[in-house]
């Protein structure tokens, strides 16, 4: 138990730790959440056609929105579910859990027997990934240095898109019927993420607790011994002296979490940063998840593309989407997390109510729709990273996890689990006009996010976490 009033180093000693193959490390072992999200996204969207011409299957395109929809309501459930448990039982522990819970279902969906199974085994694997966030975010910015902690953030969120491309890649071969069966080639492609999700447990095991979570939680001795086992390895990956220690910080009592203590955290201590992490998440949500999980319907429907052939469309979308966060990164650790968060969400929606309208008057052929995707989406992936940014970095330490939890979990049901499903029935509608209006609507709510970081935004990039919200047992 920690001493009233405790001084500790430990924050000041991780952010002034330059980069090094720890936090490579770091990047790799972790950021693979998003990888493995992406590519569990991009096939079921790559084998939406597949699936409703599956002889054992046969879904509607209702019920592919469906499944949609139960993935994204199982992230919910788990991101709460696990993200309580990451914050009472540390970082570390809730990984090797999140991510079982995840190579079981991936692999139970490659057996699944008819639709309900498929619902199913699909909630459980959303579950998996939505309890891997919570974890995965609190230890990736407990971890990295407070100034490259925006590009680095963004960047990792953004690898969701090489897992895009890798599913977009290894669905071409898979659904050629003239190499698998229609009843196979999909069966093996949801198989393939549990191979991944395998070498991940391997590097985790190189990874310790979140020396932030060990503090707060009385255990400043074990936390320093974990920061001088992470001194080491990089004064032995940089081959030099380590800068010095300029700040400490004073710590009382640890915090007792109770959803009582989070909620007065949330509405009474940082209301404006509740209502701005809302908005974010929400937005995002309804245009990535409602344009995305339904993209392959829309390309087989209005444009004839070949079930085989979705794959190649949705590369070139996924590279553009992981270079937006990359690219643009960097800027937000320079020229700030507002004036960056509102111009990507702003420009975004304008070029999406730009290529609805193309659309709608039908001067759009498949080759063009995803090169206008692809750019919508060059600044809707680097504004949706952001969103996660913003609501990881904006709260005292002892919440994090449970209040990414909550704002993934309000966010996605506003905005996320509904929209594959709207867009569904709206594309098994009679012409274009009924989609326009699902994409003027993620538009809209594109626009109206950057207006609300422009009000709300937090100026975060370069400061420690504990400057930007000071943790509840804090005694300064």
């Amino acid at each position: 138990m920690a001493l009233q009033g405790i001084p500790t180093d430990v924050p000041a000693r991780l952010d002034r730790l330059p980069w090094s193959a720890f936090h490579r490390l770091v990047v790799i072992a972790l950021g693979i959440t998003w990888i493995l999200d992406g590519l569990e996204v991009t096939l079921a969207g790559s084998v939406a056609a597949a699936l409703q011409t599956s002889p054992r299957l046969h879904l509607t395109a209702e019920q592919v929105g469906l499944t949609g929809s139960a993935y994204l309501a199982g992230a919910v459930l788990g991101a709460l579910y696990f993200g309580h448990l990451t914050d009472r039982l540390g970082r570390k522990k809730l990984f090797n859990v999140t991510l079982g819970v995840y190579l079981l279902a991936t692999a139970a969906t490659a057996f699944s027997w008819n639709f309900e199974s498929f619902l199913f085994f699909r909630f459980l694997t959303g579950a998996g990934i939505g309890g891997e966030y919570s974890a995965i975010n609190s230890a990736i910015q407990e971890l990295i240095p407070a100034r490259l902690r925006g590009r680095t953030d963004l960047a990792i969120n953004g690898s969701f898109w090489v897992g895009a491309a890798l599913g977009a890649i290894v669905s071409v071969p898979l659904l050629d019927p003239n190499l698998f069966g229609p009843d196979l080639g999909w069966r093996i492609a949801f198989g393939s993420g549990a191979v991944l999700g395998l070498v991940i447990l391997y590097l985790r095991q190189f990874l310790p607790e979140s020396p932030r979570w060990l503090m707060i939680h009385g255990k400043e001795g074990e936390a320093s011994r974990v920061v001088d086992e992470i001194e080491a390895r990089v004064r032995a990956s940089v081959g030099g002296p380590l800068p010095a220690v300029k700040a400490g910080l004073h710590l009382g009592a640890p915090h007792r979490l109770t959803m009582a203590s989070v909620a007065r955290t949330l509405l009474r201590a940082y209301p404006g940063r509740t209502a701005l992490g809302i908005v974010l998440m929400a937005s995002q949500a309804f245009v990535y998840n409602a344009i995305f999980f339904t993209y392959a319907l829309v390309l087989t429907k209005f444009y004839d593309v070949a079930a085989d052939r979705v794959g190649l469309h949705i590369l070139p979308f996924a590279v553009g989407n992981f270079l937006g966060p990359v690219l643009l990164g960097p800027l937000f650790d320079t020229l700030g997390r507002k004036p960056m968060i509102a111009l990507t969400y702003s420009i975004a929606g304008l070029l999406l109510a730009a290529t609805a309208w193309l659309f709608s008057a039908g001067l759009l052929d498949a080759t063009t729709q995803t090169v206008l995707w692809s750019i919508v989406f060059f600044f809707a992936s680097a504004a949706a990273s952001a969103a996660y940014l913003t609501v990881g970095e904006s709260f005292p330490l002892e919440v994090r996890a449970l209040t990414i939890a909550l704002f993934y979990a309000f966010g996605t049901l506003l905005g996320g689990v509904g929209g594959p499903w709207l867009f569904g029935v709206l594309i098994e509608g009679e012409g274009r006009g009924g989609i326009v209006w699902g994409y003027a609507l993620g538009a809209a709510l594109m626009v109206v996010a950057a207006l609300v970081e422009l009000k709300l935004g937090v100026r975060a990039e370069g400061k420690s976490l504990e400057d930007v919200a000071p943790p509840l047992s804090s005694s300064d």
